[in-house]
């Protein structure tokens, strides 16, 4: 009889148990994402004399991700091995090789919905926004791009709101705040969206970068940077700007007084797509004059602006200051739902001269030729063949005279599939 009494109460607690649980929807999804690419590099991201010869690699990413999500909380943890073929160099007595330490983790934060309205991450997470000009994921790098931050996210019917802060330190201290100079001690920014129709929407952005004077320093020297982002989409015209204003100081403590400004429109007629757009990044007319008037992308893209074959990532050291500007066309051809072939030509020059760039402002010509092929849902193959036309002033600011001819090829494979769901 003792034993009937303790079964029935078993079934009745776990009834309880499962009346509680009928009201919350969980889900438990699986994906998986890898990427080789194979290139060869004929003078790309940098001129190379004559003398040398190209130089051939291939790489690979591989990531997991595991997303845990409720009404109230999303859980998500996203592993990543990033690997050049054949780097493995930890060798035993046995002559057997290993590999380097190349597993990291991509992203690995916790969101927590206190309502529809609003959420809270935590954690390391991409910050993705607009056309990622100031705020990117940095997809072409395989590494890519995530911040350990702090994100408030607040939704009403059409406007958006997003808050984030960031405090970065290379170890665990017991005093002071050193960093490195050369990176964001603390970011903070506030995005504004809002959506006027399905074709139009526009966002404001401010971010506050706080830098270190030096590696040794305590001072955090704030750069401020305010604009907005435009992007009207109809089935005939794609239309997209920015316009950005930097002010604060740099990292010296500099007075800053910058702009950037992109356009691009493109044109949709049937299977062609015609574009065109510019770029225009402020640079200093004087490296001595007391306010600093060249802008700094911050955590922008770089291989998505400023041409493919990625001569001008890093702005001050790449135009001694002088700032870029990028006229640009394209014409897009989809020759089938499946294939895209897309050629793109870019005219460089520098923004403004001074006591450290050439005198002349051409920097010359890039073509990007690319090719596209979605064979499956999950699945696309791309390659590309891009080239470079030199001219005196940008062989003066790479330092190399009487270069190879600059070019560079790539294929490669994107797999992106979900495991289990």
């Amino acid at each position: 009889m003792n034993n009937f009494f303790s079964a029935r109460k078993k079934w009745f607690f776990l009834a309880i148990i499962l009346l509680s649980l009928q009201n919350i929807t969980a889900q438990l999804t699986v994906d998986a994402h890898y990427r080789p690419r194979f290139e060869v590099r004929n003078g790309y991201r940098e001129l190379i004399p004559e003398s040398s010869i190209a130089s051939v690699i291939a790489s690979q990413r591989m990531r997991l991700s595991f997303v845990y999500e409720t009404d109230k909380l999303k859980l998500k943890f996203s592993p990543q091995d990033v690997r050049v073929w054949g780097d493995e160099n930890l060798s035993s007595s046995t002559g057997v090789y290993g590999n380097n330490a190349s597993l990291d983790l991509f992203e690995g934060y916790v969101e927590l919905k206190p309502s529809e309205k609003l959420s809270i991450s935590v954690g390391r997470q991409t910050l993705v926004y607009d056309n990622q000009r100031l705020l990117a994921e940095r997809n072409w790098n395989q590494n890519g791009l995530a911040y350990d931050a702090l994100v408030l996210k607040w939704k009403l019917n059409r406007w958006n709101l997003h808050a984030g802060t960031s405090w970065n330190s290379l170890k665990e201290t017991t005093s002071d705040n050193l960093y490195l100079s050369n990176r964001i001690k603390s970011l903070n920014f506030l995005w504004l969206g809002y959506q006027f129709s399905d074709k139009f929407d526009v966002s404001f952005l401010h971010i506050a970068s706080g830098i270190t004077e030096t590696d040794t320093t305590n001072i955090l020297n704030f750069r401020h940077t305010s604009g907005a982002y435009l992007n009207y989409n109809s089935s005939s015209l794609n239309a997209k700007s920015n316009a950005y204003f930097q002010y604060g100081n740099n990292r010296e403590g500099q007075k800053v007084s910058a702009f950037l400004f992109d356009a691009d429109v493109a044109f949709k007629t049937g299977r062609l797509s015609p574009g065109l757009g510019i770029s225009y990044l402020s640079g200093n007319d004087d490296a001595n004059g007391s306010t600093d008037h060249l802008f700094d992308v911050l955590y922008g893209a770089r291989h998505r602006f400023f041409g493919h074959m990625d001569y001008f990532r890093n702005i001050p050291s790449h135009t001694n200051g002088g700032g870029l500007t990028d006229i640009y066309g394209y014409l897009n051809l989809k020759i089938s739902p499946e294939i895209n072939l897309k050629n793109t030509g870019h005219f460089f020059s520098l923004s403004e001269t001074n006591q450290n760039t050439p005198t002349d402002r051409y920097l010359g010509y890039e073509n990007e030729l690319e090719l596209k092929y979605n064979f499956n849902e999950w699945g696309s193959l791309k390659s590309a063949w891009l080239f470079y036309l030199t001219t005196d002033a940008f062989e003066q600011l790479q330092g190399v005279s009487n270069p190879v001819f600059p070019q560079f090829l790539y294929v490669s494979l994107t797999v992106d599939t979900s495991i289990f769901e």
